[in-house]
């Protein structure tokens, strides 16, 4: 999870689209695919001309079940077309019946290809606010692998039986063509959630994704609203400001993961696989995690546990906010976990999902999904090309994932520094939500306006945790991504 996420809203200023194109160079981000993947990818039929798509099997793939017959429905930012997930959720007697297709990679990638290497090389998607970096071909991604509206695609279908309280009774896993009715985003269907205009598999979502959280409360799990730094077009010029998550944002999340879960539970069973694990956290992480909390005001009693806390914050009041971001130092430390052979590892669980899980459920954006969904559709016997790269797996997610933080702290860092390059100089009111140990002079501001959170430095005198603070900006540099602020 990342720390902060950022997002543009209208057309980046020049200035702010070349520090970004700067920072794509600096890391070394490509900027097309080969040609000979972009012809593999070109190469690949669209299903509406033919059943044989793409290069995966050497004969013709056998007729799949048709379910195109459910009223999918996708739930993502207005602007995406990769889209992995298409979902239809349904009443089962007292409980309900979650339908979770997703975006079938394996048929389009021809194991050893082109494209294949290609994901290998690239392992994720990587987001910067004006643009991404894809894990695979426009082509693929946004178009014939897409789960786009009102068009036929193939697609990994998990059916979840779930009871009453939202727990799982039965799960199955198998291909299947599917046809999604309508593209919503968190907005619309929070929107019609909340006017009671939500036709049932929309309003549904509510009451599986509440019953979902409960679950996760009841065994420990968390899951953190941190705020995202938005870039937000106003009178033609352009602001940061945050953005609290929206409960649909969660509900739709809980979908996600209790798929991931339920995946991990099929590997388990059958004794190859692999995991997203998170170790417990030290009790010295935690144990500070209580004086920020303290230091920020936030009251946390001694038989409150810290997933009961979390779920008591108001991502919306900003000391709150700070202190959900300093929550996610918490799930430092995850990666990616194989076995095989009923050789299950040492660590099975993810700490904050507080249960086996698995990513699964975004092939067209993480390399390991592909694999996840082939393990699942097949459990007792996996395909040969996904044993053969299993082992390979963890430092290809681990170095992927190392790329994609680094993008997410350097494109905060530049963003700052592009809008706030004119006013060094400029007093700031804020909040002091981190002080390093070994340095109490140094630590991090928040500002109240814009929604800026930098190092802060130069004082004389231990920075006040949890305070309010008026600070003055000392740096703001796109060209070295700096931003930095001094007591006033």
């Amino acid at each position: 999870m990342p720390r902060r996420r950022i997002r543009v809203t209208g057309t980046p200023e020049a200035p702010l689209r070349a520090a970004l194109t700067a920072l794509r160079t600096e890391l070394g981000v490509p900027e097309t695919f080969p040609p000979e993947v972009l012809a593999e990818a070109m190469g690949v039929p669209p299903f509406e001309r033919s059943r044989e798509w793409g290069r995966a099997a050497a004969a013709p793939l056998p007729p799949l079940p048709d379910a195109t017959d459910v009223p999918f429905f996708t739930v993502d930012p207005p602007t995406s077309m990769d889209l992995d997930q298409a979902m239809h959720v349904s009443r089962r007697g007292t409980g309900f019946r979650v339908r979770y297709a997703i975006a079938d990679v394996a048929s389009f990638v021809a194991p050893g290809g082109a494209l294949d290497a290609e994901a290998h090389r690239r392992v994720t998607t990587l987001y910067f606010p004006d643009e991404k970096t894809p894990l695979h071909p426009p082509l693929l991604s946004e178009g014939a692998a897409s789960l786009l509206p009102d068009v036929t695609r193939p697609a990994v279908l998990w059916t979840i039986d779930l009871d009453a309280d939202g727990r799982t009774v039965a799960v199955d896993v198998h291909r299947a063509l599917v046809r999604s009715r309508a593209k919503l985003d968190y907005a619309t269907v929070q929107q019609r959630i909340d006017t009671g205009t939500a036709e049932e598999p929309v309003a549904l979502l509510k009451d599986i994704g509440e019953a979902r959280e409960r679950l996760e409360v009841e065994r420990g799990g968390i899951s953190l609203n941190v705020p995202e730094q938005e870039i937000v077009e106003r009178d033609h010029t352009y602001e940061l400001a945050y953005r609290a998550p929206l409960p649909a944002d969660g509900w739709n999340a809980q979908i996600s993961l209790l798929t991931g879960m339920a995946a991990a539970d099929l590997m388990l069973a059958h004794g190859t696989g692999v995991l997203r694990t998170l170790p417990a956290a030290p009790d010295g992480a935690v144990g500070r995690l209580h004086r920020t909390a303290h230091a920020l005001h936030i009251d946390w009693p001694h038989h409150v546990s810290y997933a009961q806390l979390i779920r008591s914050l108001d991502p919306h009041l900003p000391h709150h906010a700070a202190f959900l971001q300093e929550c996610t130092t918490l799930l430092r430390g995850a990666g990616y976990t194989v076995f095989r052979d009923g050789d299950l590892p040492a660590i099975t669980t993810h700490a904050a999902v507080a249960a086996p899980y698995t990513h699964c459920t975004a092939p067209l954006r993480r390399l390991v999904d592909r694999y996840a969904a082939e393990i699942c559709l097949s459990p007792a016997s996996p395909p040969a090309w996904v044993l053969a790269g299993l082992d390979a797996l963890p430092k290809q997610m681990a170095d992927g994932t190392r790329l994609a933080g680094t993008v997410e702290r350097e494109c905060v860092d530049v963003v700052e520094a592009a809008l706030l390059k004119d006013r060094v100089g400029e007093l700031f009111d804020g909040c002091v939500v981190d002080v390093e140990e070994r340095q109490p002079t140094v630590g991090k501001v928040q500002l109240d306006t814009p929604a800026v959170v930098a190092r802060i430095e130069g004082g004389t005198t231990p920075l006040p945790l949890g305070e309010r603070l008026r600070v003055r900006l000392t740096q703001a540099d796109p060209g070295t991504s700096k931003v930095r602020f001094a007591p006033a």
